[in-house]
């Protein structure tokens, strides 16, 4: 007999702000462990939820949906949603949400503290001091690269893209961005240019990767398309990992076919490819693009109050899948 409260399973913990909206509403269960929660656990829990509220972490996918007996939502704490199988999810009637926006601007940031940090190579330089090998001032001492007016290449023009290239109206760059449509705002307002991916890799000084994960991105970013960068080229990534071939890069890095790399996320997380942690020429960070204290309590409201509204027989605010949501 159906349950007057929902049950609903969080796979993580989240900041409280999200799961304040759901403990009095909800038969709320949290996997406690600071890590993803293990596959088999989630696939026996899943056939006594209504509402699941899951992370990147996990693989949402036809073998876990068909197990769902109940589940009318998958809250996705998270813009991205390839770790949800969605053609099944609408199969199955299963309304999927995310958390698109919120973080627009905190991954901004992430890029631009990625891209300074690449071209000053302050990562070479923290560990140099951190293992007191620092000898004194020299004229030829760990020279970067200069920002001002180089040109930026933007691949995906989209709400991070944009939010990117407003903060580089201040070292006067000259923008370029790859996408499948014309950002007439971007043209207007910062004299942008729309470009092939050719056209972009080969004329760009920094690059910013901004597209979604897909079939068509997989590995856009290969060996061949590395190769036409220029050697003194900076790769930042704040997108999805997957968009790079990670054992290519690593090449590319060690034998100096590009300058450097600013990366926080990776193909394989949260395993690196063989190699790119010994290189000097790339910053890694653990995925933090949106680790703000206000950003991550912003997703969490959103993605409470995504499930929250399904359990209610409301609409979701952000809703992947609105062919399945019937009033």
């Amino acid at each position: 007999m159906k349950s007057v409260i929902p049950k609903v399973l969080v796979t993580r913990k989240i900041p409280e702000a999200g799961l304040a909206l759901l403990r009095n509403k909800c038969d709320l269960e949290i996997y406690q462990e600071d890590r993803a929660i293990p596959r088999q656990l989630l696939l026996e829990k899943i056939p006594q939820v209504e509402g699941l509220l899951c992370l990147l972490s996990e693989s949402i996918d036809e073998e876990l949906l068909s197990r769902a007996g109940h589940l009318k939502v998958v809250s996705n704490f998270a813009v991205g949603y390839d770790n949800i199988d969605i053609a099944a999810a609408t199969r199955h009637g299963i309304l999927v949400t995310n958390t698109p926006g919120v973080l627009t601007e905190a991954t901004a940031d992430m890029a631009w503290a990625l891209l300074l940090a690449a071209a000053r190579r302050l990562g070479e330089g923290d560990r140099i001091m951190r293992a007191q090998k620092f000898k004194g001032w020299g004229p030829l001492y760990l020279l970067g690269r200069d920002i001002t007016g180089k040109t930026l290449g933007i691949l995906g023009a989209g709400r991070i893209g944009r939010a990117v290239v407003e903060r580089s109206v201040g070292w006067k760059m000259r923008i370029l961005y790859y996408d499948n449509k014309v950002n007439s705002e971007l043209e207007s307002q910062f004299s942008a240019q729309k470009v092939t991916l050719d056209q972009l890799v080969s004329n760009a000084d920094f690059i910013s990767i901004h597209l979604p994960a897909s079939r068509e991105t997989h590995h856009l970013i290969d060996e061949k398309i590395i190769k036409q960068m220029k050697k003194s080229a900076i790769l930042i990534n704040t997108a999805r990992g997957s968009i790079v071939d990670e054992k290519a890069l690593v090449r590319a890095l060690g034998e100096k076919w590009i300058a450097a790399a600013g990366l926080d996320v990776f193909e394989n997380e949260p395993t690196l490819a063989d190699g790119l942690s010994c290189l000097e020429n790339v910053v890694l960070a653990p995925h933090i693009g949106s680790a703000t204290i206000q950003t991550r309590d912003d997703m969490a409201k959103i993605a409470g109050a995504n499930l929250l509204a399904v359990m209610e027989g409301k609409k979701p605010a952000y809703l992947v899948n609105p062919e399945v949501f019937v009033k």
